[in-house]
């Protein structure tokens, strides 16, 4: 149907609204880098829903990790594995339990690597001796890791119900993201519920994308279930 002559359809955005101040121009400002998919909706008039997050309580700052871990943060890392189609995505954060914050410090996001390369590069960035809650879908991949020297790596659990579960415990978390963590900011920015055919948002998430989601994932519900920590 083509637009009618008598209807005015324009978007108009925080910059053009002469009656705001400086304080909500600073407001909306933050929100451009800590809150990138609340932003295109609420500063830019963009069409969406910022309630569609999966993690909408997320924000990009840069953090001091040994005041972090003064205050009790344990270090955590996930690993899903990837190759030709799907990036291994690994999942470097801190986990305060006592104040329920997840500090993401660190990521490897990345296509076509092999599993002598990936422990190569885990060891390089010095988590060889962490332990590394990895997709527990690829026992073989982590039995390589092991013997290259990831000492640490175990299996995520799975069960049934254990992606929603998982998820859970997530969102009882708040998240703060280095800026570094382009890609992790990227994605979890972009993580949203599949939608119902009348565009109802389901409590199933987007499968597209989910690589370092589901690595924190495996990271949070393993640090939730007691493990020991070492860093």
């Amino acid at each position: 149907m083509p637009p009618s002559p008598d209807i005015l359809a324009m978007t108009v955005t925080y910059k053009s609204n002469e009656f705001l101040d400086e304080a909500d121009t600073l407001m909306f400002e933050r929100m451009r880098l800590e809150r990138p998919e609340r932003y295109r909706v609420a500063g830019l008039g963009e069409w969406g829903r910022s309630g569609e997050l999966v993690y909408p309580d997320f924000e990009i700052r840069e953090f001091d990790m040994r005041r972090e871990y003064d205050d009790g943060g344990v270090p955590i890392f996930g690993l899903d594995f990837g190759f030709a189609n799907d990036p291994t995505a690994l999942f470097c954060g801190i986990i305060n339990r006592r104040r329920q914050v997840i500090y993401v410090f660190d990521e490897m996001y990345e296509r076509g690597l092999t599993n002598d390369v990936l422990a190569s590069r885990i060891i390089g960035k010095g988590y060889g001796g962490q332990r590394i809650v990895a997709d527990s879908a690829e026992p073989k991949s982590i039995a390589e890791l092991r013997r290259m020297g990831i000492s640490r790596i175990a299996p995520a659990r799975k069960a049934k119900g254990s992606i929603i579960s998982g998820i859970d415990a997530v969102r009882r978390c708040r998240i703060v993201i280095s800026p570094s963590c382009k890609s992790f900011v990227s994605k979890i920015g972009s993580y949203t519920w599949e939608t119902s055919a009348d565009g109802t948002p389901t409590n199933r998430p987007r499968a597209s994308g989910d690589h370092l989601m589901d690595a924190m994932r495996y990271a949070v519900t393993d640090a939730l279930s007691g493990s020991n920590f070492s860093f």
